[in-house]
């Protein structure tokens, strides 16, 4: 499931050239988008065969998945700033870089810490690349139509690529699990020569928040750490109470350096925005349900049903070629009925197909399993291509960067926990249904939760969010 930006009519063919070097840019935003996004999936259908190779539990499999989508999460927060800093071209290509290197060890990896840490950078790169390639397709098709059409194409990859991952992990894992990181090494390397094709961005004076960063990155990660080794060790223990501890101090300082900072890299103009903030604690509940139901689908279908690998993935198939077309779907709806409708009937459609599983019984066939995750993927394609677009109309271009950082890291920080919080209860393999049932339910309510939160989302808001500091203190934010 990706962000996808567009509420124009459903047009997803090239867009026209509008400057010279657009189409290869294109090309490599869309590669590389597609690639960073089937990287946040493709490990949990391998999950069981990396267990085996390294001799890892479940706490060590966790961190494989969470490694990823926890620094994805945690330096979303400040690329948007990166971005602007160096020229949304070049964050692209370093971001791009970054993620292709950190690929190469992690197929190399001889421990399972060496790859840990290689998902780490591999998330540090990907989220310089998110909100770099918007910054990029913005400026390469200036031209209102052609870059919704971009943007749509750019929507469309990202989702296909996110329910590919499952699929394209079963299919390489037959060979090596190994395989599914050597794979990024050519397909990177092709975005980076079109990627030269392009013109160079424009660079701006932007301040980084060093404050911010560390505290945010603290406080991520030590709250995963948290909920983590809660559920191999117990909340009592003193390393889980700390790590708590840690946690919330890391979160005051992140607010107060975001709230008395004078270079904040996620402005509380910003996310005193009702639009911004309803739309962030959405997209969290979003990411939870689709990032639980793929890691936890991916280790049920081998543990209790005894797929391989190859097979797991094939499962995956009906909801990756559906998902594929919800894009343009949200699109429609959103232009005959406002951005909110595609969004809450995405949200029911997840809260459906999650709650219908957690109530099958012990060992139900696998067609049902693979027909109730259909609804699940073409449901949340659907909400977050509407909400990712209602919450960029909204917003200036000179704020794309930092409302985009800030709704994925929302997004990517739901995927860690539920994968973090879920792992916890399905780690025991005597009452793994059990657990696989309670999780689908805490993923089901987060959705019903997120549903009433769409409800207060304003189909049309009078005013836009200002676009720099100085604009913020003289005009009221709409709320």
């Amino acid at each position: 499931m990706s962000t996808s930006a567009s509420l124009q009519p459903a047009v997803v063919g090239p867009p026209p050239e509008s400057t010279s070097g657009a189409r290869p840019a294109l090309a490599a935003v869309l590669l590389g988008f597609f690639m960073i996004m089937v990287d946040a999936m493709v490990v949990n259908v391998a999950l069981p065969s990396i267990g085996r190779g390294f001799g890892s539990g479940m706490t060590g499999l966790q961190w494989v998945v969470d490694g990823y989508t926890l620094a994805f999460a945690a330096f979303l927060l400040s690329a948007g700033a990166v971005s602007d800093r160096i020229g949304a071209r070049q964050a692209f290509a370093g971001g791009l870089g970054l993620f292709v290197a950190a690929s190469a060890v992690c197929a190399l990896a001889p421990s399972l810490g060496v790859l840990v840490a290689a998902r780490l950078v591999q998330g540090a790169g990907a989220a310089v690349v998110v909100p770099s390639s918007l910054a990029l397709l913005r400026e390469t098709f200036p031209d209102p139509a052609a870059r919704a059409k971009a943007i749509a194409l750019w929507g469309v990859g990202g989702s296909v690529g996110a329910a590919a991952g499952p699929v394209a992990g079963g299919l390489l894992t037959l060979v090596d699990w190994r395989m599914i990181f050597f794979v990024n090494l050519p397909v990177g390397a092709v975005a980076l020569v079109l990627l030269r094709r392009a013109r160079r961005s424009p660079r701006q004076e932007v301040p980084f928040d060093w404050t911010g960063q560390v505290a945010a990155v603290t406080a991520m990660g030590t709250l995963t750490y948290a909920v983590i080794e809660a559920g191999a060790d117990g909340f009592g223990t003193a390393q889980v109470l700390g790590a708590f501890a840690v946690a919330v101090v890391a979160a005051v300082v992140y607010l107060t350096a975001q709230a008395r900072g004078r270079h904040p890299m996620t402005p509380l103009p910003l996310l005193r925005s009702r639009i911004v903030s309803l739309s962030v604690a959405i997209g969290f509940a979003l990411n939870v349900a689709f990032y639980g139901m793929i890691f936890l689908l991916g280790l049920y279908l081998q543990q209790v049903h005894g797929l391989s690998a190859l097979a797991t993935g094939v499962a995956f198939l009906p909801m990756t070629v559906l998902t594929s077309f919800m894009g343009p779907v949200a699109a429609r709806l959103a232009v005959r009925f406002g951005a909110r409708m595609p969004v809450v009937t995405g949200q029911c459609l997840i809260a459906a197909g999650l709650l219908a599983m957690a109530t099958l019984p012990v060992a139900p066939p696998v067609w049902l399993t693979v027909v109730l995750m259909v609804p699940v993927g073409a449901g949340g394609a659907m909400a977050v291509t509407a909400l990712t677009a209602l919450l960029l109309e909204k917003v200036p271009a000179e704020r794309a960067g930092v409302a985009s950082g800030v709704l994925n890291a929302s997004r990517q920080l739901g995927g860690a926990l539920s994968v973090a919080v879920f792992g916890a209860l399905v780690a025991d393999r005597a009452r793994f249904v059990p657990g696989l049932h309670t999780s689908l339910l805490i993923a089901a309510a987060t959705v019903a939760v997120s549903v009433v939160a769409t409800l207060l989302l304003r189909t049309q808001v009078p005013h836009r969010i200002p676009a720099t500091a100085t604009e913020a203190s003289t005009r009221p934010l709409e709320r």
